[in-house]
């Protein structure tokens, strides 16, 4: 008996002229690549550990920035507590070290991530088919109530914001937060920030004093965090996070697609477009951590003449997302400067040249001990962060 296949109707006929309908799998819809980059908090350049947090900066894991004013005082660390049996082995843990009872008007405390606008072109948002947004991520806190997650579009001044609520203190939940489309204000296509998202962990009433905007909107910051409770409040209390996805479409805690895994390496790449290093990768960005540990090296080509030596080129292994801003790190001793390995000296007038997307070159000043062919060393770190 001979079979045919009829694809436009999902049909199977057999030679008697019998059709039997197939059921076919629902097309998969999802990204090559996760929109949100090391959502696992894997990967963290910087180091695994900060303490003395009260400012705005990105400290320990990749593309996870802190917002912070007059938020009390805080310890980030990549932590091994993570909910059990889901895949994950790194959480993010916000540890409050200092506490802020009586919070100012202005006073916050943000964990965020920012997205470049030739990324999200799928989103179709500002047309009448923009795409609903599910954010999903297992929490757990020391301190209970309400929390607020709120999403920004930079290109356009909007914001929208949504509520979850942690129900047990020191306990593992995952949460499911689905976003409506916004039909107002298109996203630039480059390489700009367009979009943020972000997790509140401290508001003052500059930003909790008018209406949650649970609709997207003109941006007002006192109705972006109404409701938060004050996580600075004791300084026993911690925060920690991992596997934040966010997905494009509508679901809840039985149709939302599982987190999406990548290996370290791919993770680590995509994390590299924004931030790199010449350290070795569990080796925290210092001065004076020792030569042949991933520092960059090469021959002087001036000797004691106190002229200037320019090395070969150096190529980022990832395209950079735009020219870096770069800084030195001596591998042998505290300062910034090329060290002669061969001379045990150090050179003077290190700088970098000619920045780019794809590399640089590094310019300094021979010792008064250097020789032509003379061993030089520098570590370094290029940023290119939103």
């Amino acid at each position: 008996m001979s079979l045919e296949f009829d694809g436009a109707n999902n049909k199977i006929s057999n030679s008697s002229g019998a059709s039997y309908g197939v059921a076919l799998p629902a097309p998969n819809y999802r990204q090559p690549q996760p929109l949100i980059i090391n959502g696992d908090m894997a990967v963290a350049q910087r180091g695994t550990s900060e303490t003395g947090i009260t400012s705005s900066n990105y400290y320990t894991v990749d593309r996870w920035r802190i917002g912070a004013t007059s938020a009390g005082t805080w310890t980030q660390s990549q932590d091994t507590d993570v909910p059990s049996g889901q895949g994950f082995a790194i959480s993010l843990k916000m540890d409050c070290t200092t506490a802020n009872a009586s919070l100012s008007a202005g006073s916050f405390l943000y964990f965020q991530q920012k997205i470049e606008g030739q990324n999200l072109q799928y989103l179709k948002k500002g047309t009448a088919n923009a795409e609903k947004l599910t954010l999903a991520f297992w929490v757990k806190a020391t301190k209970t109530g309400t929390n607020i997650v709120e999403l920004r579009d930079m290109d356009n001044s909007r914001s929208i914001s949504k509520s979850y609520t942690i129900s047990s203190a020191d306990t593992w939940e995952k949460k499911t937060i689905t976003f409506a489309g916004d039909t107002t204000g298109a996203f630039n296509n480059d390489n700009g920030e367009s979009f943020r998202f972000l997790f509140c962990l401290v508001a003052g009433t500059d930003f909790t004093s008018g209406t949650l905007n649970t609709s997207w909107g003109s941006r007002v910051n006192v109705n972006t965090a109404v409701g938060q409770v004050n996580h600075a409040d004791s300084d026993s209390n911690e925060w920690y996070v991992t596997g934040i996805q966010l997905e494009v479409g509508e679901f809840n805690s039985t149709t939302l697609p599982p987190f999406q895994h990548e290996s370290f390496g791919e993770n680590l790449q995509r994390c590299q477009r924004y931030y790199q290093k010449s350290f070795d990768i569990g080796t925290a960005p210092a001065q004076n951590v020792g030569i042949q540990t991933g520092d960059l090296s090469f021959p002087s080509t001036k000797g004691a003449s106190a002229a200037t030596t320019l090395s070969q080129k150096y190529n980022f292994p990832v395209r950079m997302r735009a020219s870096p801003a770069m800084t030195g790190y001596n591998s042998a001793a505290s300062n910034a400067e090329v060290r002669d390995v061969s001379a045990s000296a150090d050179c003077s007038s290190t700088a970098f040249a000619s920045n780019k997307e794809t590399g640089f070159y590094v310019t300094c000043t021979s010792s008064g001990t250097t020789s032509v062919g003379n061993y030089l060393s520098l570590h370094f770190t290029a940023a290119a962060e939103l």
